[in-house]
């Protein structure tokens, strides 16, 4: 989940291919990714930039 700069949310979803060297570096990546507006009220995620608060629901109990 992110942000425009228009203050508007946004959420990515799409397909990504990694393929790696022999020396384990990164050497090709494809991706198809959209953006899926979110509306109003429907943000899982309710707390500061940062790591999920332990009393926080996971994605599991939150149905993703």
């Amino acid at each position: 989940m992110a942000r425009y700069d228009s203050g508007n949310w946004f959420r990515s979803y799409g397909n990504e291919n990694w393929e790696f060297g022999e020396e384990g570096l990164l050497r090709r990546r494809i991706a198809n990714i959209n953006d899926l507006p979110i509306k109003d009220g429907e943000p899982k995620y309710h707390w500061p930039l940062g790591r999920r608060p332990d009393d926080h629901p996971s994605l599991s109990e939150l149905g993703l």
